[in-house]
């Protein structure tokens, strides 16, 4: 399988992008990628390129959630202060 690398102008859009990704997984395995994942890291799933594809882009996803929802709590945080 060909690789290609895809730049995105903000974790917001690679976010989205992600999401798309694992829903596709998820419709072909009838699985959540968080259930797939419980299952691969418990090596309950073959080592076949697509699962180690859709583990990878789910971590990702996870690394890109949390960096969004600390900058968000970080705004509100910021907003809440008095000026």
């Amino acid at each position: 399988m060909r690789k290609q690398i895809i730049e995105y102008t903000s974790p917001l859009d690679a976010l989205i992008a992600l999401t798309k990704q694992l829903n596709t997984y998820e419709i072909k395995y009838q699985m959540n990628s968080e259930e797939f994942f419980a299952k691969y890291t418990q090596g309950e799933t073959s080592d076949d390129e697509v699962f180690v594809e859709w583990a990878g882009n789910y971590q990702h996803y996870l690394a890109l959630h949390q960096e969004i929802k600390s900058k968000l709590t970080r705004c509100r945080v910021k907003l809440s202060k008095p000026i």
